[in-house]
């Protein structure tokens, strides 16, 4: 009885998220991030290079690159970020890495942006007005980018020396069987951190009046749901029905991407009016 009571409250709050996504126009808001971060994400991917080529130049440029956009685009569904990731490469190739120049702050600037699109809809939906100045809460965007790319190129390194440590380890200790599943490193495990830290790091840091943990919990955890099911159903329908190529030409796997971003935008918001719903009932519970 317990469950059935948890489980209709649980579809009340989910009703009452969704009206107030409904009446917020958080459609048009998501189509204004995924634009944003579609936009963002080649000066981003830019700027993790050129930090890469600062303060990583004991290593290959290749293999770092490779890695750095492997786990970028390792949590979208295969049949969408084979297009962009060319696409990132043909950029690559003919761009420079410098940190430095010009290219390089204009790439850093650009990919914050994105983070600011994020910042508007977190704002919008706890119902909170932005009382920091500009200069204030641009920085905190760019330093979420510069976190980023770092964090990136740590984990790059980390996966290039993880394989090498267990190999030397599992000379020692040849009886380890555990040391064998680390051998090829551990994309897979990191590209699953890498959403998880994002929606944290969304609620926790954008917002002008901080939040805990346990009260963005529930938003957090609908949210990285949604986005497993998203990508997963996306992936079967580009792969089976969509047909992008006959509508957009060349623009196909751009089109794909930009649609892809928006759903994972839509899913953040709504987490984000759910721990609104939340924060109204603890606020009116309070009074």
């Amino acid at each position: 009885m317990a469950a059935v009571q948890k489980l209709m409250q649980a579809i009340r709050i989910l009703r009452r998220a969704l009206g107030r996504f409904g009446r917020k126009n958080a459609w048009v808001l998501s189509s204004h991030i995924a634009m944003s971060m579609m936009m963002a994400l080649f000066p981003f991917v830019l700027f993790t290079v050129a930090l890469s080529g600062a303060i990583a130049s004991l290593f290959s440029h290749r293999v770092v690159v490779d890695d750095v956009v492997d786990l970028v685009f390792g949590s979208w569904p295969q049949s969408v970020a084979e297009p962009i990731t060319r696409e990132v490469y043909a950029v690559l190739e003919t761009s420079g890495t410098g940190l430095m120049t010009l290219g390089g702050v204009l790439a850093l600037y650009f990919a914050s942006n994105g983070v600011d699109a994020i910042r508007i809809a977190m704002l919008r939906a706890y119902g909170q007005e932005e009382t920091r100045p500009f200069w204030k809460h641009r920085l905190i965007s760019l330093g979420l980018v510069i976190m980023g790319g770092a964090g990136l190129l740590l984990t790059a390194v980390f996966e290039l020396f993880l394989p090498l440590g267990a190999r030397f380890v599992a000379r020692f200790f040849p009886d380890l069987d555990f040391l064998r599943g680390w051998e090829d490193g551990a994309n897979g495990l990191v590209v699953a951190v890498i959403p998880v830290a994002a929606v944290f790091l969304y609620h926790l840091v954008l917002l002008p009046r901080r939040e805990t943990v346990r009260h963005i919990l529930p938003g957090a955890v609908v949210t990285l749901l949604l986005w497993w099911a998203a990508g997963t159903g996306f992936a079967l329908y580009v792969s089976s029905f969509a047909s992008y190529s006959a509508t957009y030409a060349g623009l196909a796997g751009a089109m794909a991407a930009l649609i892809f971003l928006y759903l994972n935008a839509a899913i953040l918001i709504l987490g984000a009016e759910i721990n609104g719903v939340l924060q109204t009932d603890r606020l009116a519970e309070e009074e």
